[in-house]
């Protein structure tokens, strides 16, 4: 009876649902973690600021040995400089082909390069690099950083405004200026790229030839919904407003995001400025103050684990260290609770599931809906992984609690699986006896206490 009491719970809080995002260590012990990017497989790739790139496996261990290390002969870090960003292109599972955003050691100018990885799919050739663009940056912030193969194939790549304070030379209006926009290149064309037709100031019309969309104060981070292919863009605010940009697909060149005009929806230096019809408003924004100071963007979930947080935008703000969302469509933002870490970087594996990464404090962290029943699992320590998992799963106890007993019930409160249990750090478990879908996982301890989680099985 108790079981199928906890059952009736797990299926009234789906049917209600308040949305609860929790978070669940999943690695710890980055430095300064930037950018989670995955490469079409089930690998996490963690940037880091100072230089290194990181393998974090599927089972929460991190390689030894990094990806790549770019020096300080070629970087500059340090507050909004550094190694910022990582794409793997489309092909990258023949090709090998990577792509990065630093910001360069002998000015701080921002440099788009590309890599291979090497015969080792664990280790890239750091001798591969070769330069694509260079953008001269006139103060040390405001660099943007996120480059991101669109649906099309192209890469864009997000531009802040050059930096200081209210963008003082105007790069963000400036067509003749790279700074202050959203950049789109073709990589597999030409050397090193060439200009897609459909950017808005390719050939003979004035303007720099690889925009794609003006009026960005400091695009940290966007991303493409891999079911819509809309691009969702976090533009960082001035003093008042922070703002998110959705481009709903067919996606369109040639927008005009309102910086220095505009910061979100409300004027800032109208100085020269068109009508407002004339630029491109953001679904929705938040005040700055009251502990809130700095978007970072996300993604829209697909994820198959959390039903109820499908088809949502997720996002945070640095200063407040909460997880925000929006309805797909936009409009009223809803904050979770406070947790900590100032997260600067969001990730999306390749089952659709989310991570957010803590500069503060080096961990990555899964997102979760607590409403579900995941919370006791992560507030004593355990965790399951891989998540959805197919044919095992491994259950981590990191409190090393004294385990007797593991059952699985499925939906309908039928237990399908039962398993003794002791008090190992880690023990793998077999399901490949179960048929795809929705479980619901129980631990219980010697004392009695018994802890519940959902897993699915794919």
């Amino acid at each position: 009876m108790k079981i199928l009491l906890q059952f009736c719970v797990v299926l009234l809080t789906t049917i209600s649902f308040a949305q609860t995002i929790g978070l669940q260590t999943f690695a710890t012990g980055f430095s300064s973690p930037v950018a989670i990017v995955n490469a079409g497989d089930s690998r996490l790739f963690v940037v880091q600021r100072g230089g290194a790139i990181r393998i974090l496996n599927a089972n929460g261990t991190i390689n030894a040995t990094n990806f790549l290390t770019l020096t300080s002969s070629t970087i500059v870090s340090g507050g909004e400089r550094g190694l910022l960003g990582l794409a793997f292109h489309p092909n990258y599972a023949t090709n090998g082909y990577f792509y990065v955003n630093y910001t360069r050691a002998s000015d701080g100018a921002t440099v788009i390069a590309r890599y291979n990885v090497s015969a080792n799919p664990d280790v890239a050739d750091a001798n591969s690099g070769q330069v694509l663009l260079t953008v001269s940056q006139p103060f040390s912030n405001h660099n943007g950083g996120s480059l991101v193969f669109g649906p099309d194939g192209y890469l864009y790549i997000g531009m802040g405004d050059g930096g200081s304070f209210g963008d003082p030379s105007n790069y963000g209006q400036n067509i003749n200026s790279l700074l202050g926009k959203m950049l789109r290149i073709d990589v597999d064309s030409g050397s090193p790229y060439t200009i897609p037709a459909g950017n808005p100031y390719a050939g003979a019309t004035p303007g720099a030839d690889e925009i794609w969309g003006v009026g960005m104060r400091n695009p940290w981070k966007f991303s493409f919904d891999k079911q819509t292919g809309d691009l969702w863009i976090a533009d960082v605010g001035q003093d008042a407003r922070e703002e998110i940009n959705k481009v709903s697909t067919p996606l369109t060149a040639g927008l005009n995001y309102g910086w220095r005009c505009y910061e979100a929806n409300i004027p800032y230096n109208t100085n020269g400025c068109q009508s407002v019809s004339n630029y491109f408003m953001p679904v929705a924004n938040y005040a700055l103050g009251n502990g809130y100071c700095s978007i970072t963007g996300g993604y829209v979930y697909r994820g198959s684990t959390y039903p109820n947080m499908v088809g949502k935008y997720f996002f945070s703000d640095y200063c407040s260290n909460r997880i925000g969302w929006v309805e797909n469509s936009g409009g009223t933002i809803t904050w979770s609770s406070l947790f900590t870490g100032n997260f600067v970087s969001f990730g999306e594996d390749i089952n659709g599931e989310l991570y957010v990464a803590g500069i503060s404090n080096g961990t990555i962290s899964k997102i979760i809906d607590t409403s579900l029943g995941t919370e006791d699992f992560q507030r004593n320590g355990l965790s399951l992984y891989p998540n959805p998992a197919q044919h095992s799963v491994t259950l981590q106890n990191t409190s090393l609690l004294n385990l007797t007993q593991l059952s699985v019930f499925d939906m309908m409160g039928k237990k399908v699986m039962h398993q003794n249990m002791n008090s190992a750090e880690s023990t793998e478990i077999s399901i490949g006896q179960l048929s795809p879908g929705l479980y619901v996982v129980s631990v219980e301890e010697a004392n009695g206490n018994t802890f519940t989680s959902k897993l699915m099985v794919k």
